[in-house]
């Protein structure tokens, strides 16, 4: 047999890095293991946080989570200075965060023989750029970019590979980086790009809360991060909206948000595609995940205060593609509502830019990248 022959029939093996810093990075993991699987290869998800020394990893998501839910300002100076776009690009030392994780992933490497690794996490990223500039890492990395506007810990020009949502993103890493960029576009669940579900169920619930109001969902991710969340349900509910707030797995959110005269206040709800479906226009802070979703299935997105830092970047930058509305204000808020959902419209597809913006498939793009057979390492 020659080895040709075996190369024709052996899966591609990927190694996928992740963190687990709220949910959108693992969802993205998650949508695309499952999407290489279904072409063929064998994927499987690892969390960068896990190869760090102990506790480390836990300390690094604790004071992220702290900073974004209790001390927006403090992350919002850490974006501005380490993170922003244009910065100053940092690479990783022996001494530094990702050089912590080497000899979690060489080890893992060793176990597993991929043909390609990907991260879709910044960190994980500057770890595989780091070690393949060093030569510390023989199998080739390509990273799928999760944010609209591309910050400098993306890049690192020992990368071979990168994956970005937009054309634009693309270019802003190929200038900086020197390395193979294109626009694969983003990653969602197919749930949320097949026909809609049945909205019967949720509909009824929003008809028993308030007749006749459009249904507005408010988008806090999975730690229900956000700043002035209460006043924004409040306003919503005076201009004769239901607001629906998303609280992901922040029951005091959920608590604090259940007094709200006029809101509904959700905790994690597992089948978004229903509830987006029943719902006339979301209101996001984050222009992550939920965003994302919400654009493949053809729900309205309006950007209104979002969280700093890439938040805040990528809320403008989707709004600058023509994604999405962005409301500086609560008098614009409303208005950009009362146009979206006033009178009712049906849903049928997304709009021609966001149908655009998911043309492409990421999955068959990295299936080309990676070797037939296993890089020695």
């Amino acid at each position: 047999m020659t080895h040709t022959g075996r190369a024709a029939r052996a899966p591609r093996r990927f190694l996928v890095l992740s963190a687990s810093m709220g949910a959108g990075h693992d969802a993205v993991a998650d949508e695309l293991v499952a999407r290489l699987t279904a072409r063929g290869g064998q994927a499987q998800r690892a969390d960068v946080l896990d190869l760090l020394p102990a506790h480390a990893g836990a300390a690094l998501r604790g004071f992220y989570r702290a900073t974004v839910l209790h001390l927006p300002l403090l992350y919002a100076g850490i974006y501005a200075t380490f993170l922003r776009p244009g910065g100053s690009r940092r690479t990783p030392g022996p001494g530094g965060l990702a050089g912590l994780a080497e000899h979690g992933l060489a080890e893992l490497v060793r176990r597993e023989r991929p043909g390609l690794i990907v991260p879709v996490f910044h960190l994980a990223a500057q770890l595989t750029g780091g070690m393949r500039a060093r030569g510390s890492l023989k199998v080739p990395s390509a990273v799928v970019v999760t944010d609209f506007d591309v910050h400098g810990q993306w890049l690192h020009p020992g990368n071979d590979l990168y994956c970005c949502l937009t054309e634009s993103a693309a270019r802003r890493v190929r200038e900086a980086t020197g390395r193979p960029a294109a626009a694969t576009g983003p990653l969602v669940a197919s749930r949320f790009l097949a026909p809609a579900p049945d909205a019967g169920p949720w509909q009824r619930v929003f008809r028993a809360r308030a007749p006749e109001r459009p249904a507005v969902l408010l988008s806090a991710g999975a730690w229900g991060a956000g700043t002035h969340l209460a006043d924004t349900a409040a306003l919503l509910a005076r201009a004769g909206f239901l607001p629906v707030a998303l609280c992901g797995q922040n029951q005091r959110l959920r608590a604090r948000l259940s007094r709200v005269p006029g809101t509904l206040a959700l905790g994690w709800e597992r089948d978004m595609p229903a509830l987006m479906s029943a719902a006339d226009a979301l209101v996001d802070n984050a222009a992550g995940q939920t965003a994302l979703e919400a654009l493949a299935m053809g729900l309205p997105v309006v950007g209104h205060r979002p969280i700093p830092g890439h938040g805040k970047a990528g809320a403008h930058q989707m709004a600058a593609l023509g994604l999405t509305r962005f409301a500086p204000d609560p008098w614009t808020l409303i208005d950009v509502l009362d146009g979206l959902t006033r009178p009712r419209r049906e849903r049928r597809a997304p709009s021609p830019a966001a149908a655009a913006l998911f043309a492409p498939d990421t999955a068959a793009h990295l299936m080309e990248a990676c070797a037939p057979d296993p890089v020695a390492v």
